[in-house]
């Protein structure tokens, strides 16, 4: 299995613009011309305007925003499939931005791996030598990528359909398919582009599943991109948001859902069921000398819904909450606990103007 300290990313002042003189119009999109104005007076198309993100080894960063918003440019920079009009782009300290073709290849081949909304399987490959391709182009012997192949093939439901094609499977098993060959790899990084965005609900909720279960044990760095909020908040460890090129606002899915950063953010979390989101400590009291620590007891980490379904056979005492070492934090009822389910914040700060 790969080194588990690599996959750090580092994304730095990381501009595009799309047309036919990109580099001339830099500066003054660095100085505050705005998209709209790019595209007016100069034809051309701002993607991205000054990036700025650091994703940790072994977390998974989602990031999110509407149709149009830079999500899928983003995520093309990062293995360079799309090349950036200006900035830097750090996998464990190495700029894929200054690769040359040599490097950039080797790069694509051993460090990452990439999952597509619309599986991208081969159609006259069954489901093993789908699953096998990338190890082949890796020049792995047959025999050895077989076995590689054929245990993430178990890992994610699909032993007995190795012989199948694509065009017998559904959706689902096409894209689980998708998700073992990038794990066959064992690349650092993982990038994920609307990859359950093409599937029914159920089956979307299903990968998910599969996917959390499969990080805890592999500790990939996974790039998840999305435009559903609810998938978003399950899945990442941070979130960025993005809007019209812009990153709006980085955070824990609790600082997005508590603390939106405008009314366009405010607007996204809105109808997010907070009691799966928010973490109890966000809304206890915290302990002090004095207090009674004896009674029903949660860790720190568990959600609002967790404690609330606690509190259900005593509604009129108090939770304790704990840390791992069982030492007690703090305090909370079941009145605090549905405080928070409801969207308490007064007010958003103003909304950013449109670009």
């Amino acid at each position: 299995m790969a080194d588990q300290h690599f996959g750090g990313i580092k994304i730095r002042h990381l501009y595009k613009i799309f047309g036919p003189n990109p580099a001339a119009h830099v500066d003054a999109v660095q100085k505050g011309l705005t998209k709209a104005e790019l595209n007016e007076k100069h034809g051309h198309v701002l993607g991205l305007r000054d990036i700025n993100i650091e994703i940790s080894s072994g977390c998974i960063q989602v990031i999110m925003g509407l149709s149009g918003s830079g999500k899928s440019t983003l995520i093309r920079h990062i293995n360079r499939l799309i090349d950036p009009t200006a900035g830097e782009v750090l996998i464990d300290g190495a700029d894929v931005v200054k690769m040359n073709e040599a490097e950039l290849r080797t790069f694509r081949r051993h460090q990452t791996a990439m999952v597509f909304q619309k599986f991208a399987l081969l159609p006259h490959r069954n489901v093993l030598d789908n699953t096998v391709f990338g190890l082949e182009v890796q020049g792995i012997d047959r025999a050895k990528a077989r076995d590689v192949a054929m245990r993430w093939l178990e890992r994610v439901g699909l032993r007995g359909f190795e012989q199948k094609y694509p065009n017998q499977l559904s959706g689902g098993m096409q894209q689980r398919v998708g998700l073992a060959r990038a794990l066959s790899n064992d690349a650092p990084v993982l990038l994920m582009d609307e990859a359950f965005s093409a599937l029914d609900p159920l089956i979307r909720m299903d990968m998910q599943t599969v996917l959390l279960d499969i990080q805890k044990e592999i500790k990939k760095t996974i790039v998840f991109i999305t435009h559903d909020l609810d998938e978003a908040l399950r899945l990442g460890d941070q979130i960025a948001i993005l809007r019209d090129g812009e990153i709006i606002q980085q955070g824990t899915s609790q600082d997005i859902v508590l603390h939106p950063a405008d009314e366009y953010v405010a607007n996204f979390v809105k109808e997010v069921n907070r009691g799966r989101v928010v973490h109890v400590e966000a809304v206890m009291r915290p302990f002090q000398a004095g207090m009674a620590s004896s009674g029903t007891r949660i860790a720190a980490g568990s959600t609002v819904e967790e404690a609330m379904r606690l509190l259900t056979s005593t509604p009129e005492g108090d939770v304790v909450v704990t840390s791992a070492e069982g030492e007690a934090l703090g305090l909370v009822n079941l009145r605090e606990l549905a405080g928070a389910m409801v969207n308490s914040h007064t007010s958003a700060p103003p909304a950013v103007a449109a670009q």
